[in-house]
């Protein structure tokens, strides 16, 4: 549904003591690399030129069966090209939340040996792609620091949503910010999918972050029982079999406390920033977020009004008594 983000450059943070500016090859490459990061959810499969596409297939018409088997092997390639990054970004991010536990400065040679190996070429887009996995989703910024050794630290500064009246309290989900980061992941899912996603796809896109659903994770205990035990029961999401299906199927979508503390242009615009996108961008979502500002301002000022008849009524109440406070 949703498509490759366009370019925007989002810098890694520089950690007090480095100066703004001579930054070294490897830097300049990190933030270039970030102009275009794919979601790490919503997004099927990387998306290739639809031009290219064009060519492609109109070249492979005219083509001898030889050459058409040829460019659907290269094809092919790419598609398992682009799953084993995929595959190693998830893995880098994994490794960099294991070892931000030891609250050990973390080298890029260590990323290189442990995680990328033969991919070292490609580490700047790697690393980039990782930071923002680990900035929207878990809540921690990738600083670098030591540029000569190549040595980095993460920081952990949880804003997903910079609410200014209301805000999901984390002492209901635990205290823990990463699974306020996880919900939040799963309601942008459910809303970009039409307000209910099937919950293959909401595995899938665990999977897709590095974090297998029934496996434990550090962070978040056992995801799988983690959703189903403590956000469905605390009401933040809803799970239900879907009807007519065979074999049976089950949907989650936002619950009814979801619904009264999160703002889904605030979820819009997290999923926007993903993507490097306005929220404008999906006209549909959009429009429904503008509809729910609009009843959430509404049920504001009602609740308001409300408050100031109560204090009205009581303070002429206690002008009739006679009763004053000194």
């Amino acid at each position: 549904m949703l498509q490759k983000p366009e370019s925007g450059d989002l810098p890694i943070p520089q950690a007090e003591g480095e100066k703004d500016g001579g930054r070294d090859g490897e830097t300049q490459a990190l933030t270039a690399s970030q102009k275009e990061v794919p979601s790490p959810f919503l997004q099927e499969s990387p998306k290739e030129d639809l031009g290219a596409r064009r060519e492609e297939g109109a070249a492979e018409s005219a083509l001898t069966p030889k050459g058409a088997r040829t460019l659907a092997a290269k094809a092919l390639a790419r598609r398992r090209a682009y799953r084993r990054l995929d595959r190693t970004v998830a893995e880098l991010v994994q490794f960099l939340l294991v070892k931000d536990k030891k609250k050990s400065p973390i080298t890029r040679s260590e990323m290189v040996k442990y995680v990328i190996g033969d991919l070292k070429d490609l580490f700047p887009e790697i690393i980039a792609r990782a930071a923002e996995h680990l900035r929207y989703v878990f809540g921690f910024e990738l600083k670098q620091f030591g540029r000569k050794h190549h040595t980095y630290i993460l920081v952990n500064k949880l804003k997903l949503l910079e609410e200014e009246e209301e805000e999901v309290e984390e002492e209901d989900l635990g205290g823990d910010g990463p699974r306020l980061g996880l919900l939040i992941m799963i309601l942008g899912l459910i809303y970009m999918k039409g307000n209910s996603a099937r919950e293959t796809q909401v595995w899938e896109m665990l999977r897709r972050l590095g974090v297998r659903p029934s496996k434990y994770h550090f962070l978040f205990g056992y995801p799988k029982r983690l959703i189903m035990e403590d956000f469905v029961q605390q009401r933040y999401l809803n799970y239900r079999q879907v009807p007519h299906t065979n074999p049976p199927e089950c949907e989650f979508s936002w619950g009814p406390r979801s619904n009264l503390e999160i703002s889904k242009m605030k979820v819009l615009g997290f999923v926007a920033k993903l993507h490097k996108k306005e929220p404008q961008h999906w006209p549909v979502q959009y429009r429904e977020a503008l509809a729910d500002e609009a009843d959430r301002a509404r049920a504001k000022a009602r609740a308001e009004a409300s408050m100031r008849a109560r204090a009205r009524a009581r303070a002429t109440a206690t002008d009739r008594a006679g009763i004053y406070p000194w």
